[in-house]
This record gives structure tokens, C-alpha cells and sequence, in this order.
């Protein structure tokens, strides 16, 4: 059986920007950083900023964290949280983290051809093996870092209209008439390639590997998309401020954001009883730190993910963390849910990407109007 949650408001904390200027010269730089300014590096990326106090006698530190769509959430509260515990063990040197923010893949391009990312933080692993074929990232990346440097996790759910109208309780239930599904384009986006990978690892689950009647069930899931967005939170916009839809399918986290924040008491979470676990894992961008120096606390700022403040932070906003303890307390919140991960069904991301996503792969094969 399903499980369907009702959820509440998660507190959010907001970080504190603070500027000290000394010259006309330094406000300018003050200003340029700011994280909502528009970056042409960036272009089309969401961004914002948290800066630490300056001083003419400290040392300043500057990193850019290039990651997903939906984890702005997260990262906005964790930069402050890291710039405080930075501060604590390094007396004297200000930090300022800024974000930018998109579709992973389009995030991973961007750094691919030049953006100067200290850190990215995507959702998918084939995001940070492309960096790492560009010789941007270390091959040792997956071993620098716990967890396979996969500090949290989410899975896939289904975003409901109140009171569940049309009964979505299993996959099975999306290829019901005249149910219209909302999800990200899989050709573009984490977001919808873990709901199309979802949903086809379902199909080989539930029908022992056969292929055939698999092929046959993800194209009935198809048949009733809606609308293909080009990112997961704007499918959410889609489906909670357009109105469009019956379901959306997504991840956990943005589910439950999505419930509490955007539509309280309008939607809630359908959980599949089997279902995809979507891995966002993390790597320094070494081409960029060793030149500007920044390794050292790049590494720092990716290695406290791990740290129980921030594992109950990602917890706090509906992520699975990896440290088993903070995901056993958090169980109220996080139930337990069978999952798989896509690589020990599908193989390496460069097998997923090219037999599934790739024109003319399968998912185009499966789709009707199928998203270019």
C-alpha cells in the first residue's frame, strides 16, 4: 500500500548579509557580490549570497557553488551555518559563499565551458563525471568525501491535489484515463530522468524484468503527461500556482516544500511503496581552486555537509541525510521506503545517459510528444 502524508511548515532560517566599506571602490565589489545581481557567467541561473564582515586586515575568501534547481533551499541556509562554524576555526579570514542555481546538467555544462565554480553540487552522478572527463574534478573525487561524497539523498513521490481526487495510490495508478501528470523533461533535467528512471524501474520490479510489458507501461505512464518543464521547481510552479495537473512527480524534498510552503493544506504526498533513490553527490572544482587557492576551504565547505548541523538542516528540509543516525531520528518526517539505486539497475550514468536520454533513446522512443 501507499502511504499519504499531510505535512507542516519546516522552520527556515534566513542568513544575514552584512557589508563593511572603506572606499568607494570596495562598495562597488561590495555591490557586484551581492547574490541576487545578475552574472553573465550565470545567465539564467538563480543566485544569492551571504557575506561575511570585511576587514582591511583580514583575509577574504570567495567561493561560487554551482548546484541543482530545487537545492537552493538548502544552501541558503547551510551558507550562513558554514560561514559561522569557518569563522570559529579560522579567526581573521572572512568567507563569502555565493550560489548559482538551474537545471544540473545545464548547471554542469555551464562549468564545463568555463563558469568558475569552486564547488558543484548537482544530483546526479553522470553532472560530476562529466566535470571530472573535462579534467575539471578529480578522478578521486568519489572517494573524497563519505558516502561515495553523496552527503544526502531523495527519492521520487507523487504530489496530489486535497484529498487525493482521482486516487493515485502506485505507479499503476498514473496510467489511469484522463489522470494528466506534471514532471520535469528527462532530456534536460535530474528531476525528470530519476521520475522517468522511477517509473521504468518500477515496470522491470513489478513485472520481473520483461522488458516488453515494461516499455508497455512507462509509454500508459506517458500518455498522460501534461506539461515537460524544463526544472524541477518549475514543474512545481506549474502544478501548484498554474493549477495544472493532477499529479506531479518528483523528489521527496520538493514535495514536501512544495506542501508546506507553496501550497499548505491544497496538496499532499503520495509515497509509492517502491520507488527510485536520486543521489546528490559533491566535488571540488580543483582546475578552479588550485588557481585561485580556494582547495582548502572549498574542501571545508563540502566536507561539514557531513556534519550533524547540516544533516539535521537537510533533514529539516525533507533530505534524506546519509548519516544513518540523523536519518533513524528523523523518521517521523522521512518514512522508511524501499527504493533502488538507478546505477545497479540501469549501469554507469554514461550507459544510462546514452540508452535512455540520448536522441532517439528509449524515452523519446516512449513518449508521445515527447519534449526536444
Amino acid at each position: 500500500m501507499a502511504i499519504s502524508f499531510k505535512l507542516s511548515q519546516a522552520p527556515l532560517t534566513q542568513a544575514a548579509k552584512l557589508a563593511s566599506i572603506t572606499t568607494v571602490a570596495t562598495l562597488a565589489l561590495g555591490l557586484a557580490a551581492c547574490g541576487n545581481q545578475k552574472n553573465t557567467e550565470t545567465e539564467g541561473a538563480d543566485k544569492s549570497g551571504d557575506t561575511a564582515a570585511a576587514s582591511t586586515d583580514a583575509q577574504d575568501i570567495e567561493l561560487l557553488n554551482v548546484s541543482y534547481d530545487v537545492a537552493r533551499d538548502f544552501y541558503k541556509d547551510y551558507n550562513p551555518m558554514f560561514i559561522e562554524h569557518y569563522k570559529s576555526e579560522h579567526p581573521g579570514v572572512n568567507i563569502n559563499i555565493k550560489q548559482s542555481h538551474g537545471g544540473s546538467s545545464k548547471q554542469a555544462l555551464s562549468v564545463a565551458n568555463g563558469l568558475q565554480a569552486d564547488v558543484a553540487t548537482m544530483n546526479q552522478g553522470s553532472d560530476i563525471e562529466l566535470l571530472q572527463k573535462k579534467g575539471l574534478v578529480a578522478d578521486t573525487w568519489e572517494d573524497a568525501f563519505p558516502d561515495h561524497a553523496v552527503p544526502f539523498t531523495s527519492t521520487i513521490v507523487f504530489l496530489v491535489r486535497k484529498d487525493n481526487p482521482k486516487n493515485i495510490t502506485t505507479w499503476e495508478d498514473l496510467t489511469k484515463p484522463g489522470v494528466e501528470i506534471v514532471m520535469a523533461n528527462p532530456k534536460v533535467t535530474g528531476n525528470g530522468r530519476y521520475a522517468f528512471l522511477g517509473a521504468y524501474g518500477y515496470g522491470l520490479h513489478a513485472f520481473n524484468k520483461d522488458e516488453d510489458k515494461t516499455k508497455s507501461f512507462v509509454k500508459d505512464v506517458l500518455k498522460n503527461v501534461k506539461v515537460y518543464e524544463n526544472g524541477g521547481r518549475a514543474a512545481t510552479t506549474t502544478f501548484m500556482q498554474r493549477n495544472i495537473g493532477d499529479v506531479l512527480i518528483t523528489f521527496e524534498n520538493e514535495s514536501n516544500l512544495a506542501a508546506t510552503k507553496f501550497g499548505k493544506g491544497q496538496v499532499q504526498i503520495v509515497y509509492p511503496k517502491y520507488s527510485i533513490k536520486s543521489e546528490s553527490p559533491v566535488a571540488v572544482v580543483n582546475t578552479v581552486t588550485d588557481k585561485k587557492g580556494t582547495t582548502e576551504a572549498a574542501t571545508e565547505y563540502l566536507n561539514y555537509l557531513w556534519s550533524e548541523p547540516a544533516q539535521q538542516l537537510a533533514a529539516d528540509l525533507y533530505l534524506r541525510p546519509s548519516v544513518q543516525s540523523v536519518l533513524d531520528a528523523n523518521s517521523d518526517k522521512l518514512p522508511p521506503i524501499e527504493t533502488f539505486r538507478p546505477n545497479d539497475v540501469f549501469g554507469t550514468w554514461d550507459e544510462i545517459m546514452d540508452t535512455y536520454f540520448s536522441d532517439g533513446g528509449v524515452f523519446d522512443q516512449l513518449a508521445v510528444n515527447a519534449p526536444k
